[in-house]
């Protein structure tokens, strides 16, 4: 019998021994869905992709060919689209195609694999259209998708998947826990005078501008979860994160959220921070309708 064999999650031990069971018991669902940190979800997301293509015993060997494909990126049955490296990754013409392909059976390994990375960017439109293929799976094929939140998926695409939720991943970080909450605040505040008096700093520091975004996006898909029902707190700031909750929308939220992702890829490309923090603020003032 096959084992499934991964390290390096902390903080997720248990969701690895889930997935070890069911993986191991031959019963793992054709669609998981990941939500948490993007670097978690899809690192885990790649992992399950090489165990799923690997030929050994216990799961990814890392040394057999399904492996060495994997890993190199080249594994005929393994498509990846990475909607967090671009939000327009997921149009409905690629949903239909994966859909079609679906039901070919696989090239080379047992299972065919199909990653989607930061599913928070897909379209209603593609959802539906992936809700297709959910409906009626076809023998052999895994879909795994990851994405901030699961609430930003359709109720219908949620129920047909299971959700695993990276809660123990939140990264350590040394912004202060008082700033983030006024920053929070600042956003949906009657004038933009708050934000941008907070926001001043960070168009003169890139280190403090790399540390703040991120905890930021984290507050926004806290607020979502919470908006949603949900309970999973990543950020520390369960208090920021409830006000925005109560006073925008699911929709309005990941918008916000999708707009400091943005910010920090154009960071990640040594975009001029005093432009790039304006045009965030600007952003963040008008997806939430202020």
């Amino acid at each position: 019998m096959t084992s499934l064999r991964i390290g390096g999650f902390s903080g997720n031990e248990e969701i690895i021994k889930q997935l070890a069971l069911s993986f191991g018991e031959g019963r793992l669902a054709h669609a998981i869905i990941l939500e948490g940190p993007a670097q978690e979800r899809n690192a885990l997301a790649a992992m399950l992709a090489q165990a799923a293509v690997c030929s050994g015993e216990t799961r990814p060997c890392g040394s057999c060919p399904g492996c060495v494909k994997a890993q190199a990126g080249s594994h005929p049955d393994i498509l990846t689209l990475d909607g967090d490296a671009n939000p327009r990754a997921f149009p409905i013409d690629a949903i239909r195609r994966i859909r079609s392909d679906a039901y070919i059976r696989p090239h080379e390994a047992q299972t065919k694999v199909y990653a989607l990375y930061g599913v928070q960017n897909m379209s209603e439109i593609s959802q539906n259209a992936l809700l297709k293929v959910f409906e009626e799976p076809p023998e052999n094929v895994l879909f795994l998708l990851t994405t901030v939140s699961a609430s930003a998926l359709l109720p219908t695409v949620r129920s047909r998947a299971q959700i695993f939720s990276l809660e123990g991943a939140r990264a350590e970080t040394d912004v202060d826990p008082a700033y983030m909450e006024k920053l929070a605040a600042a956003i949906t505040a009657a004038n933009e005078t708050d934000l941008l008096y907070l926001t001043a700093d960070l168009s003169k520091d890139k280190d403090k501008l790399r540390a703040v975004l991120p905890q930021l996006g984290l507050v926004l898909r806290d607020a979502a979860v919470l908006r949603s029902g949900g309970s999973a707190c990543l950020s520390g700031q369960r208090e920021a994160a409830a006000a925005l909750g109560a006073g925008l929308t699911r929709e309005k939220l990941l918008s916000l959220l999708n707009e400091v992702q943005k910010a920090q890829r154009a960071l990640d490309l040594n975009a001029n921070a005093a432009l790039l923090v304006t045009a965030l603020c600007a952003n963040l003032r008008a997806g939430a309708g202020r």
